[in-house]
């Protein structure tokens, strides 16, 4: 499964593998959609991401919106070189934290 997710008190890890892009959608919000948005930290883990697209970003986006919009309580760990210049080019630094 490229999406799957894991909780451990407030903290749900989201880990995508391989290409993250319109056929992760509804794996990728299934794994947030039964946690309470307000008072979780979202950890999306893509040290297994090969590739990354503009529906990816969207998807981020809407768990943005789902957590309430707090940079703080969304981080984007270990992202390769490729997914990261992607992922600073759209300015989502800005949006997520990015570790």
């Amino acid at each position: 499964m490229p999406v799957s997710s894991s909780v451990n008190g407030s903290n749900v890890t989201i880990t995508v593998t391989g290409r993250f892009d319109f056929s992760s959608h509804k794996d990728f919000r299934e794994t947030y959609a039964n946690t309470d948005g307000a008072t979780c930290n979202y950890i999306v883990d893509m040290s297994n991401t090969e590739y990354i697209d503009s529906s990816a970003l969207g998807m981020l986006l809407l768990l943005r919106e789902f957590a309430s919009s707090d940079k703080s309580r969304i981080t984007l760990k270990d992202a390769s070189a490729d997914v990261k210049d992607i992922l600073v080019v759209s300015n989502f630094d800005k949006l997520f934290t990015l570790e």
